[in-house]
């Protein structure tokens, strides 16, 4: 069972919002988000500390940042992950200090992440949104998990059974977005980032003249 573990609340008002995408491995959730980030440059993605090797083509710094099992113990000890977590024996953490930086500027931020760590986040930042990505079936996240050749048959099972168990925590999200056509997924997260940022608290954090103005 993975475990997972984070620090005190954080304090706001922060005006920039954070939309977390929680999706099974193997759901599209990559391929959503970098098309997301292509449609608006104005939002931030949040980059993973991890422990495990890069996969083909992943690239250190653009898709994670790689670092070793004792690098990443300091830095968890030293506070500075937001979030951590164990999953299938390799470490991912969250940057408190790059996510705080980013939405206390004014910055819309997204992040990668699974569920686990999505539970912590939203004790220590409760305006933080969830957003499930949704495979049409189970038989099409296993079909795309093979094609894209990078695990082996024994780890391919061991996806799909976590996929089982991770879409349990589907009812604690904001949102549900089901990938069974990519141009209406990658349309219903471009209409959920325009809500997240008309949010009463970073709208009211945004906006302190207009509200003083308004005598609110």
């Amino acid at each position: 069972m993975p475990v997972s573990n984070s620090e005190s609340p954080l304090i706001g008002p922060y005006q920039g919002s954070m939309l977390m995408i929680v999706a099974p491995s193997g759901a599209g959730k990559s391929s959503l988000v970098h098309a997301l980030l292509q449609h608006d440059e104005s939002l931030k993605l949040s980059l993973s500390t991890t422990t495990r090797l890069p996969r083909s083509g992943e690239v250190d710094g653009e898709s994670y940042r790689f670092i070793s099992q004792e690098a990443f113990f300091q830095q968890r000890e030293s506070g500075d992950f937001l979030e951590w977590a164990e999953v299938h024996g390799h470490f991912y953490g969250t940057s408190r200090t790059w996510i705080e930086t980013q939405i206390r500027s004014g910055n819309d931020v997204i992040l990668e992440i699974d569920w686990q760590g999505a539970q912590q986040i939203r004790k220590l930042i409760p305006s933080a949104q969830w957003v499930f990505i949704f495979p049409p079936s189970i038989q099409a996240l296993e079909e795309r998990l093979r094609k894209r050749g990078q695990d082996d048959d024994k780890t391919i099972e061991r996806r799909v059974a976590a996929a089982h168990i991770e879409l349990q925590h589907a009812h604690e999200a904001d949102y549900i977005v089901i990938n069974d056509s990519f141009d209406q997924a990658l349309l219903d997260l471009q209409n959920i980032v325009a809500s997240s940022r008309l949010k009463t608290a970073p709208m009211m954090a945004r906006n302190p003249a207009l509200l003083k103005r308004l005598g609110v």
